[in-house]
Protein backbone atom coordinates (compact mmCIF):
# COMPACT_ATOMS: atom_id res chain seq x y z
CA UNK A 1 0.00 0.00 0.00
CA UNK A 2 1.26 3.25 -1.17
CA UNK A 3 1.47 5.51 2.01
CA UNK A 4 2.33 9.31 1.91
CA UNK A 5 3.73 11.08 5.38
CA UNK A 6 2.74 14.82 6.00
CA UNK A 7 5.95 15.97 7.69
CA UNK A 8 4.03 19.30 8.96
CA UNK A 9 3.37 21.53 11.55
CA UNK A 10 0.71 23.32 10.69
CA UNK A 11 -0.64 26.23 12.14
CA UNK A 12 -0.73 26.61 15.84
CA UNK A 13 -3.86 26.85 17.38
CA UNK A 14 -6.01 26.72 14.44
CA UNK A 15 -8.13 23.39 13.76
CA UNK A 16 -10.00 25.58 10.42
CA UNK A 17 -6.62 26.24 8.70
CA UNK A 18 -5.07 22.61 9.70
CA UNK A 19 -8.48 20.90 8.11
CA UNK A 20 -7.47 22.60 4.89
CA UNK A 21 -4.03 21.95 4.72
CA UNK A 22 -5.15 18.40 5.84
CA UNK A 23 -7.63 18.54 2.48
CA UNK A 24 -4.73 19.76 -0.11
CA UNK A 25 -2.19 17.07 1.55
CA UNK A 26 -5.16 14.53 1.26
CA UNK A 27 -5.46 15.53 -2.78
CA UNK A 28 -1.84 15.16 -3.47
CA UNK A 29 -1.39 12.28 -1.39
CA UNK A 30 -4.43 10.18 -3.80
CA UNK A 31 -3.18 11.90 -7.04
CA UNK A 32 -0.15 10.32 -6.56
CA UNK A 33 -1.42 6.83 -5.87
CA UNK A 34 -1.53 6.54 -2.27
CA UNK A 35 -4.15 4.38 -0.29
CA UNK A 36 -3.25 6.26 3.01
CA UNK A 37 -1.81 9.58 4.30
CA UNK A 38 -1.04 9.79 7.91
CA UNK A 39 -0.30 13.48 9.65
CA UNK A 40 1.97 13.68 12.82
CA UNK A 41 1.18 13.86 16.55
CA UNK A 42 -1.57 16.42 17.53
CA UNK A 43 -1.93 17.75 14.07
CA UNK A 44 -5.32 19.09 14.22
CA UNK A 45 -4.44 21.73 16.90
CA UNK A 46 -0.32 21.72 16.85
CA UNK A 47 1.28 20.96 19.84
CA UNK A 48 2.33 23.42 22.02
CA UNK A 49 -0.82 24.92 22.91
CA UNK A 50 -0.54 24.98 26.25
CA UNK A 51 -3.89 26.00 28.21
CA UNK A 52 -5.85 25.81 25.12
CA UNK A 53 -5.63 21.92 24.89
CA UNK A 54 -8.73 21.63 26.80
CA UNK A 55 -10.79 24.50 24.64
CA UNK A 56 -9.65 22.61 21.64
CA UNK A 57 -9.84 19.05 22.35
CA UNK A 58 -12.70 16.90 21.04
CA UNK A 59 -14.27 14.16 21.08
CA UNK A 60 -13.20 11.19 18.33
CA UNK A 61 -16.65 11.82 16.56
CA UNK A 62 -16.85 15.40 17.05
CA UNK A 63 -17.19 17.95 14.25
CA UNK A 64 -13.24 17.41 13.03
CA UNK A 65 -13.76 14.03 12.87
CA UNK A 66 -16.61 14.40 10.44
CA UNK A 67 -14.58 17.11 8.52
CA UNK A 68 -11.79 14.64 8.31
CA UNK A 69 -14.07 11.79 7.22
CA UNK A 70 -15.39 13.85 4.43
CA UNK A 71 -11.74 14.62 3.46
CA UNK A 72 -11.48 11.09 3.20
CA UNK A 73 -14.62 10.15 1.01
CA UNK A 74 -13.73 13.39 -1.27
CA UNK A 75 -9.51 11.86 -2.31
CA UNK A 76 -10.65 7.96 -1.92
CA UNK A 77 -7.73 8.03 0.42
CA UNK A 78 -7.50 6.61 4.49
CA UNK A 79 -6.41 9.29 7.03
CA UNK A 80 -4.58 8.77 10.36
CA UNK A 81 -4.15 12.14 12.20
CA UNK A 82 -2.92 13.39 15.81
CA UNK A 83 -5.35 15.30 17.79
CA UNK A 84 -6.04 15.99 21.25
CA UNK A 85 -9.16 14.04 22.36
CA UNK A 86 -11.75 14.75 25.07
CA UNK A 87 -14.02 12.18 26.67
CA UNK A 88 -16.04 13.53 29.47
CA UNK A 89 -13.62 16.02 31.73
CA UNK A 90 -10.66 13.91 30.44
CA UNK A 91 -8.09 14.72 27.37
CA UNK A 92 -5.84 11.97 26.05
CA UNK A 93 -3.10 12.55 23.50
CA UNK A 94 -4.78 10.35 20.07
CA UNK A 95 -4.36 9.12 16.78
CA UNK A 96 -7.25 7.98 14.51
CA UNK A 97 -7.35 6.13 11.43
CA UNK A 98 -10.39 6.72 9.62
CA UNK A 99 -11.07 4.63 6.08
CA UNK A 100 -11.54 5.79 2.10
CA UNK A 101 -15.28 5.66 2.95
CA UNK A 102 -14.84 7.95 6.14
CA UNK A 103 -15.48 5.34 8.74
CA UNK A 104 -13.78 5.56 12.21
CA UNK A 105 -11.83 2.41 11.80
CA UNK A 106 -9.73 2.66 15.42
CA UNK A 107 -8.71 5.33 17.49
CA UNK A 108 -5.34 4.81 20.44
CA UNK A 109 -4.94 7.42 23.12
CA UNK A 110 -1.24 7.72 23.99
CA UNK A 111 0.15 5.21 26.60
CA UNK A 112 3.72 6.41 27.24
CA UNK A 113 3.58 10.54 27.77
CA UNK A 114 7.00 12.59 27.89
CA UNK A 115 7.60 15.01 29.59
CA UNK A 116 6.05 17.59 32.22
CA UNK A 117 4.28 19.16 28.91
CA UNK A 118 2.55 16.21 28.53
CA UNK A 119 1.46 14.67 31.62
CA UNK A 120 0.29 18.27 32.63
CA UNK A 121 -2.34 18.27 29.65
CA UNK A 122 -3.08 14.65 29.23
CA UNK A 123 -4.25 11.34 30.77
CA UNK A 124 -2.25 8.31 29.61
CA UNK A 125 -4.19 5.41 27.55
CA UNK A 126 -4.22 2.09 28.89
CA UNK A 127 -4.58 0.13 25.33
CA UNK A 128 -1.33 -0.67 24.09
CA UNK A 129 -2.30 -2.31 21.04
CA UNK A 130 -5.28 -1.20 18.73
CA UNK A 131 -5.31 -2.43 15.67
CA UNK A 132 -7.45 -1.96 12.01
CA UNK A 133 -7.16 -4.15 8.84
CA UNK A 134 -6.91 -1.79 5.54
CA UNK A 135 -6.23 -2.39 2.01
CA UNK A 136 -4.60 -6.23 2.83
CA UNK A 137 -2.94 -5.07 6.10
CA UNK A 138 -3.08 -4.73 9.87
CA UNK A 139 -3.02 -1.53 10.62
CA UNK A 140 -1.35 -0.58 13.93
CA UNK A 141 -1.55 2.92 16.33
CA UNK A 142 0.99 4.05 18.34
CA UNK A 143 2.00 7.65 18.99
CA UNK A 144 6.04 9.08 19.35
CA UNK A 145 7.74 8.19 22.54
CA UNK A 146 5.65 4.72 22.93
CA UNK A 147 7.53 3.44 19.80
CA UNK A 148 10.98 3.95 22.16
CA UNK A 149 9.50 0.95 24.43
CA UNK A 150 10.43 -2.05 22.94
CA UNK A 151 7.69 -3.98 25.01
CA UNK A 152 5.50 -1.86 23.13
CA UNK A 153 5.62 -2.21 19.44
CA UNK A 154 6.75 -6.46 20.41
CA UNK A 155 3.28 -6.25 21.49
CA UNK A 156 1.97 -5.62 17.98
CA UNK A 157 3.98 -7.76 16.62
CA UNK A 158 2.46 -10.52 18.56
CA UNK A 159 -0.57 -9.33 17.63
CA UNK A 160 -0.08 -9.43 14.01
CA UNK A 161 0.80 -5.83 12.76
CA UNK A 162 2.12 -5.37 9.57
CA UNK A 163 2.51 -2.11 9.55
CA UNK A 164 2.38 0.34 12.28
CA UNK A 165 1.81 4.30 12.60
CA UNK A 166 3.57 6.65 14.75
CA UNK A 167 2.54 9.93 14.76
CA UNK A 168 5.17 11.86 16.09
CA UNK A 169 6.36 15.16 17.66
CA UNK A 170 10.21 14.29 17.88
CA UNK A 171 12.33 16.80 19.39
CA UNK A 172 15.35 17.70 19.05
CA UNK A 173 18.10 16.09 20.21
CA UNK A 174 16.53 13.04 19.90
CA UNK A 175 16.80 12.90 16.50
CA UNK A 176 18.86 9.41 16.86
CA UNK A 177 15.38 8.01 17.00
CA UNK A 178 14.08 8.84 13.80
CA UNK A 179 17.65 7.88 12.76
CA UNK A 180 18.18 4.79 14.12
CA UNK A 181 16.20 3.42 16.70
CA UNK A 182 12.72 2.93 14.03
CA UNK A 183 14.63 1.14 11.79
CA UNK A 184 15.76 -1.12 14.22
CA UNK A 185 12.11 -1.40 16.04
CA UNK A 186 11.00 -2.34 12.00
CA UNK A 187 13.68 -4.94 11.43
CA UNK A 188 13.77 -6.53 15.49
CA UNK A 189 9.80 -7.03 15.20
CA UNK A 190 9.28 -7.51 11.67
CA UNK A 191 7.08 -5.39 10.41
CA UNK A 192 6.64 -1.42 8.24
CA UNK A 193 6.85 1.47 10.89
CA UNK A 194 5.66 4.55 9.47
CA UNK A 195 7.05 7.12 11.88
CA UNK A 196 5.72 10.97 10.63
CA UNK A 197 7.02 14.03 12.89
CA UNK A 198 5.84 17.43 13.09
CA UNK A 199 8.81 19.88 11.78
CA UNK A 200 10.29 23.73 12.83
CA UNK A 201 10.13 25.42 15.75
CA UNK A 202 7.05 25.48 17.98
CA UNK A 203 7.09 27.87 21.06
CA UNK A 204 9.75 25.63 23.28
CA UNK A 205 9.85 22.99 21.10
CA UNK A 206 12.19 22.25 18.20
CA UNK A 207 10.98 19.34 16.01
CA UNK A 208 13.14 17.75 14.39
CA UNK A 209 11.19 16.22 10.99
CA UNK A 210 13.10 13.03 9.63
CA UNK A 211 9.75 11.71 8.83
CA UNK A 212 10.13 8.07 7.34
CA UNK A 213 8.58 4.67 6.90
CA UNK A 214 11.16 1.63 7.96
CA UNK A 215 10.99 -1.74 6.51
CA UNK A 216 11.15 -5.21 7.96
CA UNK A 217 14.59 -5.20 6.54
CA UNK A 218 15.45 -2.28 8.75
CA UNK A 219 16.22 -0.14 5.58
CA UNK A 220 14.27 3.72 5.33
CA UNK A 221 12.04 3.77 2.39
CA UNK A 222 11.57 6.98 2.53
CA UNK A 223 13.19 9.67 4.41
CA UNK A 224 12.08 12.97 4.76
CA UNK A 225 14.44 16.29 5.24
CA UNK A 226 14.00 19.19 7.98
CA UNK A 227 11.04 21.29 6.32
CA UNK A 228 7.57 20.75 5.47
CA UNK A 229 7.66 17.83 2.97
CA UNK A 230 4.99 15.37 1.84
CA UNK A 231 6.80 12.17 1.32
CA UNK A 232 5.77 8.38 0.06
CA UNK A 233 7.10 5.05 0.45
CA UNK A 234 5.20 1.24 0.13
CA UNK A 235 4.24 -1.41 2.61
CA UNK A 236 4.35 -4.43 0.48
CA UNK A 237 2.57 -7.39 1.85
CA UNK A 238 4.44 -9.58 -0.44
CA UNK A 239 7.83 -8.43 0.78
CA UNK A 240 6.90 -8.82 4.45
CA UNK A 241 5.42 -12.23 3.96
CA UNK A 242 9.31 -13.21 2.77
CA UNK A 243 10.88 -11.28 5.22
CA UNK A 244 8.95 -13.17 8.01
CA UNK A 245 9.55 -16.38 6.46
CA UNK A 246 13.62 -15.52 6.36
CA UNK A 247 13.85 -13.83 9.87
CA UNK A 248 14.14 -15.99 13.09
CA UNK A 249 13.33 -13.39 15.65
CA UNK A 250 9.80 -13.86 16.42
CA UNK A 251 9.98 -18.04 15.91
CA UNK A 252 13.27 -17.76 18.26
CA UNK A 253 11.63 -16.54 21.37
CA UNK A 254 11.50 -18.01 24.59
CA UNK A 255 8.94 -15.91 26.60
CA UNK A 256 9.42 -18.29 29.95
CA UNK A 257 13.08 -16.97 30.29
CA UNK A 258 10.91 -13.18 30.41
CA UNK A 259 8.87 -13.71 33.03
CA UNK A 260 11.07 -10.70 35.07
CA UNK A 261 9.99 -8.12 32.52
CA UNK A 262 6.42 -7.86 33.96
Amino acid sequence: MRTALLQSSGQLGSVAENLKAFDDAAGRAATAGAGLLVAPELYLTGYAIGDDMPRLAEAADGASAAAIAEIAVRHGVAVAYGYPERDGETVFNSVQLIGPDGSRLANYRKTHLFGCFERDHFTPGEQAVVQAELGGLRIGLMICYDVEFPENVRAHALAGTDLLLVPTAQMHPFQFVAESVVPVRAFENQMYVAYVNRVGKEGEFEFVGLSTLAGPDGVARTRAGRDEQLVFADADPAFLAASREANPYLRDRRPGLYASLI
